[in-house]
């Protein structure tokens, strides 16, 4: 069950949170890797890299579950990265390849409750060149450190419960499953059930060192092949239902 102590009615509730404070909303900095960067989306300097990278993607996969895209076009993707540029919830980041300086993806946060100390990560589409790469999972740790340094309780996870690559890429981070809200909404005219993942604070103070331990150097080969996969690492740590109980 989750923690709980009895009030004076000798009813169970929750724990109390002593002196914890809201943190304040995320700000539009960039988060530095050593395969990656995650700054602020700029129409002007990201569009045509955005661009060409979705546009690699000739069957339009990464865009089944995502509500927006796909542009014909680099001005149909500039008009789209202004509005999101200019949007404080969600908040748009670009990941740029260390590589060679390209933006390779797009996410954000977005449900950014501070009262209650919750923040969301999605709206992540990750073209060919970006997917199952070392800069894809830093770009996510990143993300998550900078809203834990911040203080927030609670890190989400949403998806279409039928998107399988998300689901088994929340699982790999370390995200504990939660459950699926049934007939949640309706999306590019379908039904969409949602599965709900989440890591809580108490979650990343053992979940940031397998990130660590997966990203460092000595990880990886001289041809760049992982030593020791994420999931092994992370699985540990990952409730399979219910974080809380």
């Amino acid at each position: 069950m989750s923690q709980s102590t009895l009030n004076p009615l000798g009813q169970p509730v929750g724990r109390a949170l002593g002196g914890w404070t809201a943190p304040p909303p995320p700000s539009r900095g960039s988060l530095v890797g050593r395969h990656c960067r995650v700054e602020p989306l700029d129409p002007a300097r990201h569009t045509g890299d955005l661009y060409e990278a979705t546009a690699a993607d000739t069957e339009g996969r990464i865009w089944t579950y995502l509500n927006y895209g796909p542009f014909g076009s680099p001005a149909e993707l500039r008009s789209w990265a202004e509005a999101a540029a200019a949007s404080e919830d969600p908040l748009f980041f670009a990941i740029v390849d260390e590589a060679d300086g390209g933006a390779a993806g797009v996410a954000s946060y977005l449900r950014i409750a501070p009262a209650v100390g919750s923040i969301e990560v999605g709206s992540i589409c990750y073209p060919p060149r970006l997917q199952r790469t070392t800069a894809a999972t830093e770009a996510m740790v990143l993300m998550m450190r900078y809203a834990f340094e911040l203080g927030y309780r609670r890190y989400e996870w949403k998806c279409d419960a039928l998107n399988a690559p998300s689901i088994a890429a929340a699982e790999r981070l370390g995200f504990t499953f939660e459950g699926v809200f049934r007939q949640a909404t309706i999306f590019r005219e379908r039904n969409r059930d949602t599965a709900w993942f989440a890591i809580i604070d108490r979650d990343w103070k053992q979940l940031e060192s397998c990130y660590e331990r997966w990203l460092a150097p000595g990880n990886f080969d001289i041809a760049g092949a992982q030593r020791e996969s994420l999931s092994t690492l992370t699985a540990p740590f990952v409730r399979r239902r219910f974080a809380c109980w």
